[in-house]
């Protein structure tokens, strides 16, 4: 028997659901999946042409995602069948039960391929979005009405900025209150989004994980049932049935070094078995000798009234080493951002500041760092 290759996925925005067979064969082991977007020929090539499409694969691999990231070579992380079966039953003995989905992301992220998965282990045809010209917000709502018919238990996934663009329209907040489960991740949230979220009994689940464990593992701070996790030296460590078996193009890699565990690029703190999460380890900001992890900056520009998004970066600077600049969109100016920093030291305080319509993005939610730090070049 000819050794087993790793086929390319397409997944069509517009059409997501047309792979759900083609995902039922990965998890049954028949099928190495890498899937690629469609309406992206660049990244698609290149996900090819990093993760060796068309070359052998061993046969205990269902899927390949590859990492976000607009530049640099993407890592592919190997997801077995029972990485992926065993995120989604954890997910749903969390929330409470198996029920309905709707798909709300790209299918071709991990957050948005979990959904379909999910509803495969459910036994129940996923409803999705068209996805080709971005979330919209009547479709979202006539889609969530449909489903709420069905009688089930609803879930849903969506991006920070997703839920964010939903809570500005009632219909999008009617739609929302519909869902059993609105589970929330890929970003920090804005505390005032989750504030507002729980005042109008929209149910948000926050979500902590990425492509290296199948999705999400931990919930509101709690690690999913057979999900494990520990600090070690400031860093957090992910461990559990739901952990891929290494990186396609990347063997060995000392991230998966214990056997079982992923060591994240994130540091946190662990109270009474809770989980917070205090930002990348590679994002540190060092200026002056002083070091900042730039989610804690961000986490207070958010918490200032008329803003919704934010980034910090460092920039090079002759005397600093690094200087700390921001961007941030909403409506606020830029003197009420800083006024609403005045409780934090001075040298925390962004040496430039820019407001943006919106904020670049890598993927469903993630902030592109490398195209905020060229703005301030």
């Amino acid at each position: 028997m000819a050794p087993r290759t790793l086929e390319a996925l397409p997944v069509d925005p517009a059409r997501p659901t047309a792979i759900l067979s083609d995902l039922e064969d990965a998890i049954a082991g028949r099928r190495s999946l890498l899937p690629v977007p469609t309406d992206d020929p660049a990244r698609s090539q290149h996900l090819r042409d990093s993760q060796r499409v068309g070359q052998p694969i061993d046969d205990s691999v269902a899927l390949v995602m590859a990492t976000s990231g607009s530049t640099g070579t993407p890592k592919g992380a190997q997801l077995t069948p029972t990485n992926l079966v065993s995120s989604a039953d954890a997910t749903h003995q969390a929330l409470g039960g198996q029920g309905q989905w709707l798909l709300a992301m790209p299918a071709h992220h991990i957050a948005g391929i979990q959904v379909l998965i999910r509803s495969l282990v459910a036994g129940v045809e996923p409803l999705a979005l068209d996805m080709a010209h971005g979330f919209d917000i009547e479709d979202f709502a006539t889609a969530s009405r449909e489903l709420a018919e069905t009688g089930d238990r609803l879930y849903t996934s969506l991006s920070p900025m997703q839920l964010g663009k939903a809570m500005d329209r009632l219909t999008g907040i009617e739609a929302l209150r519909l869902f059993d489960a609105v589970l929330v991740g890929g970003a920090a949230l804005n505390p005032h989004a989750r504030h507002a979220a729980a005042e109008l009994d929209i149910k948000v689940v926050t979500t902590y994980g990425s492509s290296e464990t199948a999705g999400g593992c931990v919930y509101d701070g709690l690690p999913l049932p057979g999900a494990k996790v520990r600090i070690d030296a400031g860093r957090i460590y992910l461990g559990g049935p739901m952990v891929a078996d290494g990186y396609r193009n990347l063997p060995g890699h000392e991230a998966f070094a214990e056997p079982g565990w992923f060591a994240t690029s994130d540091s946190g703190e662990l109270h009474d078995g809770v989980l917070t999460v205090r930002g990348r380890l590679d994002a540190v900001i060092d200026s002056g000798g002083l070091k900042l992890h730039p989610e804690v900056l961000e986490q207070a520009i958010l918490g200032v009234h008329g803003v919704t998004g934010a980034c910090v970066v460092g920039v090079p600077h002759a005397r600093l080493g690094e200087a700390i600049v921001a961007a941030y969109t909403g409506d606020a100016r830029p003197s009420e951002v800083i006024e609403g920093l005045d409780t934090l030291p001075r040298w925390q305080l962004p040496k430039e500041l820019k407001h943006l319509d919106r904020l670049p993005v890598t993927g469903p939610g993630k902030v592109d760092r490398r195209a905020i730090k060229k703005m301030f070049r």
